[in-house]
């Protein structure tokens, strides 16, 4: 019982350093198995065409191969939308993003008349949203065929339509007549004029490039942060119908800042370690539960991957702690969001401090080895000023190629809390009852903390009890747990805890009995002893009954406290009770068997009697209806007399009163019927006997 006790002591310690630390990991294996839960078809296929694209999307993002087959059925949802004249833009639109990875096969014919209608549809637009769906199922139809003519003749003005909208904090208002600006609204609106720049048959005015970089940059700055350095966008809308969460604000400005950076030249002036931030915003999320909000986490990762305005480094750590006993070694991992190898660098440990104190560094300026074939930097041994605490690690991530600094985002130097475990040496570990006059030891007792002890003593309220011992760590350094309690327990349940304290190297805790009479409500008898020595960082943690001890107290004072009433225990009180085991009454004799079956003949001779009586009378059939209705009714009324003597053949047998009652009611009913029609029917057939 103490093995499992300090084995879930330690593996609380653990959960609680996980929870603690805030590491980004890349994107892995488990967003894989997720996605194969969340997007799962019903009945082979998805409820709309966005939920299709979005399912599609996400396995091709995470490089899915064993996926669910929706491509038929996908496949004749884009074929009906496409080819329906009455299909509005935002459908084209999803249609169009389904065929862009299914490849379906769709006639040029009907690309072309979709692109003449949309262009009609650009052309008179005044909406945010008609400007998105239209220019961005312009530019699927270019990107799916060059057989049609997508292009924009007048992409300046639309381009200028569409920066109507936009405000002077770099967001945007859906529409001319709705005065609420949007962030929201803004990636939507950056996403439009990338397409306008990709569809325009000319160069465009590069003013308006210009001042579209500089709405970006407005954007940037009312960006929010939170402490472990991530990055977001919050929506600040009235109109609680429009609103959007962090996740999809976020989301939608990601893709339309990647879009529009894609077909520009130049580069847009935003710092790296937002770029970063946003990165870390969405793997911060871990696994959303929803497909809508995991497609936006994905599709946001995808689009930084590769972007042009800063592609972010993840520099992770597989493991936050490290064993000196095992001699684990540090390793770090630097991955793009998705996880794909990072380009050629250094990853350096600046320095090192014990959490709390960041004056006192252990570690200055170490670089970090790589091993090129698990794609890991590791440091062989940690230096010797590491002992076993909580230690703040200091990174920084230097890229060798010059070319490299500006296409990726570092953030500069990266945080990281790691614990450092090992397995602390107990020594001198003995308990030992004391006498109060002189400090002699009347009984002396050595422990070994590591196994199994069973100490038995014995004392008086004259004497002291006394528990020593000594930690030091894996280096030979004395350690200081954050727990060290010894509890006696009372025969009664009364429990008594004191800390154990130190005074340098040496642990101990002398209990004067003589002054702890009151607080032990003068119950003598037998405590039984139990130590606890407990700490993050402590690997050998333990929870151990290490004996008991028979104290003699003098008798309590009319006065004195009482112990307080012990809690019930609630698996006694709720729990299995105790099985009842009863003993029927022996059956009495029964008679013997030839008397019984007398009995029974007597019983038949009735029914015998009456047999012989029908023969005699001389019973027939004559009266029996001819007619098919009559005699049918005559048929179920002795059908109905033989189920009510059935009925209490039954009862006899096996059937209770109850259900004896019940089925003799509906039989009863039923003969009252059929017997009423048959006997009217005699009755007639008598009356008119007589008549002639």
């Amino acid at each position: 019982m103490a093995g499992s006790l300090a084995g879930f002591l330690v593996l609380l310690l653990a959960v609680s350093i996980c929870e603690a630390a805030s590491i980004f990991q890349p994107i892995s294996d488990s967003h894989r198995s997720a996605a194969l839960e969340l997007f799962a078809p019903t009945d082979g296929s998805f409820g709309s065409l966005e939920e299709k694209y979005e399912a599609l999307r996400t396995f091709e993002i995470l490089g899915i191969e064993k996926k669910p087959d929706i491509s038929t059925s996908s496949c004749q949802s884009v074929s009906e939308t496409l080819g329906s004249s009455s299909s509005t833009t935002e459908n084209l639109f999803n249609a169009l993003k389904v065929n862009s990875i299914l490849k379906c096969n769709v006639d040029e014919e009907i690309f072309q008349g979709i692109a003449s209608r949309l262009k009609a549809v650009v052309n008179d637009a005044t909406s945010l949203l008609d400007f998105y769906y239209s220019i961005g199922s312009l530019v699927l139809i270019k990107d799916q065929t060059s057989n049609v003519d997508a292009l924009l003749g007048d992409a300046d003005g639309i381009f200028r339509s569409i920066k109507a909208l936009s405000q002077s904090d770099g967001r945007w208002r859906y529409s001319s007549n709705n005065p609420e600006s949007s962030t929201y609204a803004a990636g939507l609106a950056l996403e439009a004029l990338a397409g306008v720049v990709s569809l325009a048959s000319s160069d465009l005015d590069q003013s308006l490039i210009v001042t579209l970089k500089n709405d970006i940059v407005k954007l940037f700055d009312s960006i929010e942060k939170y402490d472990d350095g991530s990055f977001y966008f919050d929506e600040k809308l009235v109109d609680a119908r429009e609103h959007q969460g962090p996740l999809s604000t976020t989301s939608s400005v990601v893709q339309g800042l990647t879009a529009f950076a894609s077909v520009t030249s130049g580069r847009i002036n935003l710092p790296g370690d937002k770029i970063l931030g946003l990165a870390k915003f969405f793997l911060g999320i871990g696994i959303p539960g929803n497909p809508k909000d995991f497609f936006n986490q994905v599709n946001s990762l995808a689009c930084l991957e590769n972007n042009r305005v800063s592609v972010p480094l993840i520099l992770s750590l597989p493991a936050t702690v490290l064993s000196l006993t095992k001699k684990d070694q540090l390793k770090v991992k630097v991955n793009t969001v998705l996880g794909s190898s990072a380009p050629p660098l250094t990853v350096k440990l600046v320095r090192a401090f014990i959490s709390g104190s960041k004056d006192s560094s252990v570690i200055k300026s170490l670089e970090l080895k790589f091993d090129p074939e698990n794609a890991v930097h590791f440091l062989d041994v940690l230096p010797k000023s590491v002992d076993v605490g909580s230690y703040q690690f200091v990174f920084e991530i230097v890229l060798d190629g010059s070319v490299d600094k500006k296409v990726y985002a570092t953030g500069g130097q990266t945080q990281v809390p790691i614990f450092i475990t090992g397995v602390i040496k107990i020594d001198n570990a003995e308990i030992a009852v004391l006498d109060s006059d002189i400090g002699s030891i009347e009984a002396q007792k050595k422990l070994d903390l590591a196994g199994e002890n069973s100490v038995s003593l014995s004392a008086n309220h004259l004497q002291k009890l006394r528990l020593s011992f000594q930690l030091t760590t894996p280096l030979g350094n004395s350690f200081k747990p954050h727990q060290a309690f010894l509890k006696l327990r009372h025969e009664t349940k009364v429990e008594h805890i004191f800390v154990v304290g130190n005074s340098g190297k040496q642990f101990e805790i002398i209990l004067d009995f003589l002054g702890l009479v009151e607080k032990f409500f003068y119950l003598s008898g037998r405590y039984d002893i139990q130590f606890t020595v407990g700490d993050a960082v402590m690997e050998n943690s333990f929870l151990q009954d290490v004996g008991h001890v028979e104290l003699d107290l003098p008798e309590a004072p009319e006065k004195a406290p009482r112990p307080p009433l012990q809690p019930v225990d609630q698996y006694s009180r709720f729990g299995p009770k105790a099985e009842i085991t009863h003993i029927f009454r022996a059956p009495e004799k029964r008679p013997p068997k030839e008397l019984s079956l007398a009995f029974l003949g007597v019983t038949l001779l009735p029914f015998i009697g009456f047999l012989i009586g029908l023969l005699r009378i001389g019973v027939n059939l004559k009266n029996f209806p001819t007619s098919a209705v009559p005699a049918t009714f005559a048929v179920l009324f002795h059908l109905g007399i033989a189920a009510v003597l059935l009925l209490y053949v039954l009862f006899w047998l096996k059937l209770d009163l109850f259900t004896t009652l019940k089925t003799l009611g509906f039989l009863g009913a039923f003969l009252m019927f059929v017997g009423h029609r048959i006997l009217s029917h005699l009755a007639s057939t008598s009356s008119k006997l007589k008549s002639t």
